[in-house]
């Protein structure tokens, strides 16, 4: 997953870092609450990590702007050094879902953040397999069959096409694939995503007689869509 990180403080930032990082997510920090701000008005992220304290806007501000251009369901939990009732009070009053004091204690930040994004994305923290409509997803062998049939992709492939079948219906923006597949941010102008979803589409034949559709968002990024009526935008884990 994609965790934005908002820290003043250098320590506690690498520190907030180092955990996510060795829980294979991928990180993207900043001290300068409006640069977040204006980030996640382009970009996507899975999760918000934000202080009260930030450069130009402070944590309740970046929250009530991201609130604002419809980053509703994204998690958030606050990590200060301002401990108060008045405090995480307020910071629940903003829209967060947690609250923890710095110095972060590693273990305990641990498992709320794991508590945090299992209640916000309970499918993707448990699928091992998981079908959407006529396709099955084995993430243990990464293998992807349609109907059946197994169907031939790559490791970044695979991945990519994991991503889509797992936000059906989201937004997803090429900075945040770029972070998700291939592990780093997207800081150029680049053809590559475009590629591999047009080479995607055709291998997983993405179209309407299987229900979905694979929809470019201008100057955003992509998303996949369910054409089925009345069918859950949720997939079924096993």
């Amino acid at each position: 997953m994609r965790v934005a990180i908002l820290q003043r403080d250098p320590v506690q930032s690498k520190a907030i870092e180092t955990i996510f990082n060795e829980a294979g997510h991928t990180c993207v920090t900043y001290q300068d609450g409006l640069i977040l701000s204006k980030s996640l008005a382009l970009s996507t992220a899975d999760l918000l990590v934000l202080d009260w304290q930030g450069l130009r806007l402070s944590g309740g501000e970046v929250l009530r702007s991201a609130r604002w251009v419809g980053a509703e369901q994204i998690p958030v939990i606050f990590a200060s050094l301002d401990g108060s009732e008045e405090a995480i009070v307020r910071a629940f009053a903003h829209g967060a879902d947690d609250y923890v004091q710095l110095p972060i204690r590693p273990a305990e930040f641990r498992a709320r953040v794991t508590a945090l994004l299992r209640r916000a994305y309970p499918d993707r923290q448990s699928a091992v397999r998981f079908d959407v409509g006529p396709y099955h997803f084995d993430a243990r062998h990464q293998v992807v069959t349609l109907r059946g049939a197994p169907v031939h992709l790559s490791g970044t492939q695979y991945r990519l096409a994991s991503l889509f079948f797992s936000n059906i219906g989201r937004v997803l923006t090429r900075d945040h694939i770029f972070a998700m597949v291939w592990g780093r941010e997207f800081r150029e102008a680049t053809r590559t995503i475009d590629s591999h979803v047009s080479r995607l589409r055709l291998l997983l034949e993405i179209e309407a007689r299987n229900g979905l559709r694979l929809q470019p968002v201008y100057r955003s990024g992509y998303r996949l869509l369910s054409l089925r009526t009345g069918e859950s935008e949720k997939h079924k884990a096993a």
